[in-house]
């Protein structure tokens, strides 16, 4: 049976999510999943996310499947939060615990196992070459690590496709450098509302920063669009 990942668990810096991007990750699966909810099952020690120094929270990918698990508990058994905290404490601690009212057969339904790549996997799946890996590593597309998640996959894919039209990983060089300059931005325009200690302040000011995100990518597209315009009059 896979467990979740323990409590504090850490990825890469560029692998954690603010509130916004781990509502997004899982809103098709939790349409109710709202900000107030992420905070509540953190004020009661279900997951426990990092903070930056202006006290963002950031989610790592192992928090994101705790809550997946979490979750998908109460949804699918009904199971109340002390009963949901004592599994993961178990689980935590290196145990491998029962679910009570949880048939043993249904377990292993309800324990979230997205798919982990290996760079073997990722070179061999999607077609890529160990150079092109490489480079998008060094261009900072793609964070190194033991294992990947799909997202991941999807691309180290795009990068085959860029590659046979022939656009480089060490191109994209810049694209990292701007997502870093964009995080900036959103973090300079939520941060008198986000350091103020009320929960309804912090929540704004994740969803704020989604907003403004999403306008930023509008702009983006708009602009990369009315450029090819030019290009092809």
């Amino acid at each position: 049976m896979a467990a979740p990942a323990a409590r504090g668990s850490q990825s890469g810096p560029s692998a954690l999510l603010g509130i916004g991007q781990v509502l997004a990750r899982l809103a098709d699966e939790f349409p109710d999943l709202s900000n107030s909810k992420l905070r509540f099952l953190e004020e009661q020690g279900l997951v426990s996310p990092s903070r930056t120094k202006s006290g963002y929270r950031k989610f790592s990918p192992e928090d994101v499947e705790r809550l997946r698990l979490i979750l998908s508990m109460q949804r699918d058994h009904y199971l109340p939060l002390r009963v949901i905290r004592g599994y993961l404490a178990d689980i935590d601690a290196g145990r491998s615990p029962s679910l009570p009212g949880v048939p043993a057969a249904k377990v292993s339904s309800i324990i979230p196992t997205a798919r982990r790549y290996k760079r073997e996997d990722l070179l061999r799946e999607t077609g890529a070459s160990a150079a092109l890996f490489a480079d998008a590593v060094s261009a900072g597309i793609i964070v190194p690590a033991d294992t990947y998640a799909e997202e991941t996959m999807n691309v180290v894919r795009a990068l085959v496709a860029l590659q046979r039209c022939g656009i480089e990983a060490r191109h994209l060089r810049g694209y990292r450098q701007a997502a870093e300059r964009e995080v900036t931005l959103i973090e300079n325009a939520v941060m008198p509302m986000s350091r103020r200690r009320d929960a309804r302040s912090r929540a704004r000011a994740a969803e704020l920063s989604a907003e403004i995100a999403g306008q930023l990518d509008v702009i983006r597209g708009s602009l990369i669009r009315a450029a090819l315009a030019r290009l092809n009059p």
